[in-house]
């Protein structure tokens, strides 16, 4: 708890805190925006839903050092994270037509283990016995749910664990290059991102104007933007809220506390997302997926227990990611 990454004192409560509220966020937004699949593009959302944003996030910058206005803070390492998180973004919600909150988020959550394998060799952490003992007890938990090889199980369960390696980078990148970066830069910096991913792809289908069959089957896609009325504004501005908040949070949790910390904590949007697929979508987990997630929660008993133990500093400075 008292370890340092780039001069900045790490509070490891506060980035556990941080980040379970952030993925309670996180989880909730994919809820609505599964709901909506019908109704959206995801190039609408993300292009709606960031001109929203961002306004909001510069009046809270204004509350902040003027030099976090300077261009130089937000691009640069700031808005490649931005992008991979916007990717990570894409890889999610094109499998969320097709499969259950609860699979996408299981297959998702094998980015505690890309953190602690890539850790020591991108950052020169310290990840110890107990800690690599919990992230893969939370791994196990994950396989358990997913269950690969039986007969419900999809190769479409994949795409996710695209975003999960992504979500590492991203988090990695965060604690390395971004680590002293305001929080509201890098939200600015990742909704400028995915405005520019949501601008670039409605005009590269605009374009290529994909066949009717993809269209019908994948209209989340390829389809074409939709007509916003009322509703559909207010969708959009509660996706937007969602979004500082999740923009503000990731940023916050992983500056707070090493990765390998956090990442074990991020397992509980599991728990967010099999609540929201049951109240929205009446899907209810049988006993292997609940005995997955008991054993990613014990996973993150282990690594609370292990905070109050005395041990050498988990992040040497010098380290870069390259």
């Amino acid at each position: 708890m008292n370890s340092e990454a780039n001069g900045r004192r790490d509070n490891v409560p506060l980035g556990i805190v941080v980040i379970v509220l952030t993925v309670f966020a996180m989880a909730s937004a994919d809820a609505v925006i599964k709901y909506v699949s019908a109704t959206f593009t995801l190039w609408q959302i993300y292009v709606v839903r960031s001109l929203i944003v961002m306004p909001m996030i510069m009046a809270l910058m204004t509350l902040g050092p003027r030099q976090a206005f300077a261009a130089r803070a937000i691009f640069g390492w700031p808005f490649l994270r931005g992008l991979m998180l916007a990717f990570m973004y894409v890889a999610i919600y094109a499998a969320m037509p097709v499969l259950s909150l609860a699979t996408i988020a299981a297959s998702l959550y094998t980015a505690p283990l890309f953190i602690a394998v890539l850790s020591p060799l991108l950052m020169g952490e310290k990840v110890g016995l107990w800690r690599w003992a919990a992230v893969v007890l939370g791994f196990l938990g994950v396989l358990t749910i997913l269950r690969p090889g039986a007969d419900s199980f999809s190769l479409l369960a994949l795409i996710p664990v695209v975003a999960a390696v992504l979500y590492a980078l991203a988090a990695i990148v965060t604690r390395t290059k971004c680590a002293t970066a305001p929080p509201a830069v890098l939200a600015l910096a990742l909704n400028l991102a995915l405005l520019l991913v949501g601008v670039l792809a409605t005009a590269f289908l605009a374009i290529w104007h994909p066949g009717g069959s993809r269209t019908s089957h994948y209209p989340f896609l390829f389809g074409h933007w939709t007509a916003m009325g009322l509703r559909e504004y207010g969708i959009i501005a509660i996706l937007a809220c969602l979004m500082v908040a999740i923009s503000l949070g990731l940023a916050k949790a992983y500056q707070s506390a090493p990765p390998s910390v956090i990442a074990t904590f991020d397992y509980s949007y599991l728990l967010f997302s099999v609540f929201w697929g049951f109240i929205l979508f009446g899907d209810v987990p049988d006993v292997p997926a609940v005995a997955g997630m008991l054993m990613i929660a014990a996973a993150g008993l282990v690594v609370i227990r292990q905070q109050g133990q005395p041990r050498g500093r988990s992040f040497q400075p010098g380290s870069q990611v390259p």
